[in-house]
């Protein structure tokens, strides 16, 4: 996922990042854990809070990506696979959480052969 793809004006686009994914900016924010709101109000996905979250999945999405082939397995991966560790939670899960740090970790400790 290259980053300049996702974005407009200097932020990430949800809508962009949803036609990548082949979903809807709705189910993007759902993922990441925001309302329909923060996905469609200028105001709202300006924020903070919005940017934080949608640039957390791209970041974790940007790391497991190498390791599945494409963009689509390694959204499946983030929505679907319970990480070892986190009492069967996935990494959308968590992210949701606001864990999204202890995710990069994991995913960091996976490449270096902790987990292996």
């Amino acid at each position: 996922m290259h980053l300049m793809n996702f974005a407009e004006g200097g932020q990430f686009e949800p809508r962009k990042i949803a036609v990548a994914l082949r979903t809807t900016a709705e189910e993007i924010g759902l993922t990441v854990g925001l309302g329909k709101d923060a996905m469609q109000r200028r105001t709202r996905v300006q924020s903070d809070k919005t940017q934080r979250r949608l640039r957390e999945l791209v970041e974790i999405l940007n790391k497991v990506e190498p390791r599945f082939g494409s963009e689509l397995m390694a959204y499946a991966w983030y929505r679907s696979e319970p990480l070892p560790g986190f009492d069967g939670r996935t990494a959308m899960q968590l992210v949701q959480e606001g864990k999204a740090q202890q995710v990069l970790e994991y995913i960091d400790a996976v490449d270096a052969g902790v987990f292996a």
